[in-house]
C-alpha cells in the first residue's frame, strides 16, 4: 500500500465521489433494489485512484497499461477467480497483472481489511452501483459504476486526466430538449425497455473507436425533406434501405432468448459505424435502416447559413456558450450543424479523430442548434 496520496487529483475528488455513491445507493435501497455494491468511502476512493494513476504511467514490456478495478468483496460476485494469496494494491502489481486482464469486462477485485487495500482476484460479474476505476490510457482514469438494471454502458461519474478533473453533472439531463440517449448516458436509473438510446450509444462508442472521425445523421422514417440538405448526386445512396441493424433490433426478444443478441448487435453496429469513416455523412432513419453513406451535406434551398449555436458539456461548473459552429470544430461539425439547422427533426452525431464526440440537435426552446459535447461520457 502507498501510505500517502501523491496524486493530488485523487484527494480533490474523493469526497465528491463518495457523496455520489452514498446518494445513488440510498436511492436504490429506497426502491428495494437488491444485490447492490458496497459503499466506498473517501479513503478507499482516494487510494484506489492514486494507485491506478501511477500504474497508468508505467509500461509492461513496452505496452501501456489498461485495467479496470472494482471495489467489492469476492462473495458479492459470481464465479470469481480467487488468488491463493492476496496481492497488495500497488502500481507495480497492477503493471504486472495488466496484460492478462486488459480485455473489456474483466475487473480486478479490490477489497479492504484493517485499513489495507488488497487485490483478491478477478471477476466478470459485479453488482449494481459498483465503484469502478478504469485506466484508459496513460494518465487518464474514468470513475464509473454499473447501472442498476445492468443493461448498457456503465454510467461515468468522473474523468481525471493528469491534473484536469471533470465531474459529470447528472442534472444536465434536465436541460430542455435533451436528447433521449444523452439522458440515459447521464445515469438515468429507470428501467430501459426501449433500446433506442442504447443502440445509439453503441453506435457512438463504435464510431469513436475507429479514430478516423465520422458523421452519422438520424432522420425520421417518414421524412421526405432530408435529401434537400444533401449535395446531388448521392454516389452512395442505398435502395432499398439496408436493414441489418433494424432486423436485429426488431427480433431482439428472439435473439436474447437464444443468446445471440449481443453478438448480433455488435456485428451490425460495427458495420454501420465503420461506414462513417468514409468521407461524408452516413444517414440512417429512426428504425436504423441505412439510407446513404459518404453523403456531402449542403444547405437546403431557401435556408440561411447557421451562424450561432449553443454548446454545453455535462460537467459540473460548465456554462452554456453560444458560438459559431466553426469555433467548435472543423468542416464536419459545421456541415452537421447546418443539416440539423435545416432538418430540425434530425439528430447528428460527430466523432473527431482526437476522440471528441458531439451530438447536434435542435432546441425548440432556444430556436437554435444545440451541440452537446459528450466524449467524457463515452470513455
Amino acid at each position: 500500500m502507498i501510505s500517502a496520496t501523491t496524486y493530488q487529483a485523487a484527494t480533490v475528488v474523493a469526497q465528491t465521489i463518495e457523496q455520489h455513491f452514498i446518494q445513488q445507493l440510498a436511492a436504490a435501497r429506497l426502491n428495494n433494489n437488491q444485490h447492490l455494491a458496497p459503499e466506498p468511502n473517501a479513503y478507499v476512493i482516494e487510494k484506489i485512484i492514486d494507485t491506478a494513476f501511477w500504474a497508468s504511467l508505467r509500461r509492461e514490456e513496452g505496452h501501456i497499461i489498461r485495467i479496470s478495478l472494482s471495489y467489492l468483496p469476492p462473495e458479492s460476485t459470481k464465479h470469481p477467480i480467487l488468488f491463493q494469496q492476496r496481492l497488495p494494491l500497488t502500481p507495480a502489481i497492477l503493471t504486472k497483472l495488466a496484460p492478462g486482464v486488459e480485455r473489456p469486462g474483466i475487473h480486478l477485485g479490490v477489497w479492504e481489511e484493517d485499513g489495507e487495500l488488497f487485490i483478491w482476484g478477478t471477476t466478470r460479474s459485479i453488482p449494481s452501483l459498483s465503484f469502478v476505476v478504469d485506466v484508459s490510457e496513460p494518465g487518464l482514469l474514468v470513475i464509473k459504476h454499473r447501472r442498476l438494471h445492468g443493461f448498457g454502458k456503465y454510467a461515468n461519474v468522473a474523468v481525471l486526466k493528469g491534473d484536469q478533473v471533470k465531474i459529470i453533472d447528472e442534472n444536465s439531463a434536465a436541460l430542455e430538449d435533451c436528447p433521449g440517449f444523452l439522458t440515459f448516458l447521464l445515469g438515468s436509473q429507470k428501467p430501459f425497455s426501449d433500446i433506442a438510446a442504447n443502440v445509439l450509444i453503441y453506435l457512438a462508442v463504435s464510431m469513436r473507436a475507429h479514430k478516423r472521425g465520422g458523421s452519422l445523421l438520424i432522420v425520421p422514417a417518414n421524412s421526405e425533406t432530408w435529401p434537400d440538405s444533401i449535395v446531388k448526386p448521392m454516389l452512395y445512396s442505398v435502395q432499398p434501405a439496408a436493414s441489418g441493424l433494424a432486423r436485429v433490433v426488431k427480433h431482439k426478444e428472439k435473439k436474447m432468448a437464444n443468446g445471440t443478441w449481443q453478438v448480433s448487435l455488435k456485428k451490425e453496429v460495427d458495420y454501420l459505424a465503420g461506414l462513417t469513416a468514409i468521407d461524408g455523412a452516413t444517414i440512417i432513419n429512426e428504425h436504423y435502416e441505412l439510407l446513404a453513406f459518404g453523403a456531402k451535406i449542403g444547405r437546403a434551398p431557401g435556408s440561411k447559413p447557421v451562424e450561432e449555436m449553443i454548446v454545453t458539456e455535462p460537467i459540473i461548473g460548465d456554462t452554456e456558450k453560444q458560438l459559431h459552429p466553426a469555433q467548435n470544430g472543423g468542416t464536419r461539425h459545421l456541415s452537421v450543424a447546418q443539416f440539423v439547422h435545416d432538418q430540425r427533426d434530425a439528430i447528428g452525431l460527430v466523432a473527431s479523430q482526437d476522440g471528441k464526440f458531439t451530438i447536434f440537435s435542435w432546441s425548440q426552446s432556444k430556436q437554435m442548434v444545440h451541440a452537446h459535447l459528450i466524449d467524457i461520457l463515452l470513455l
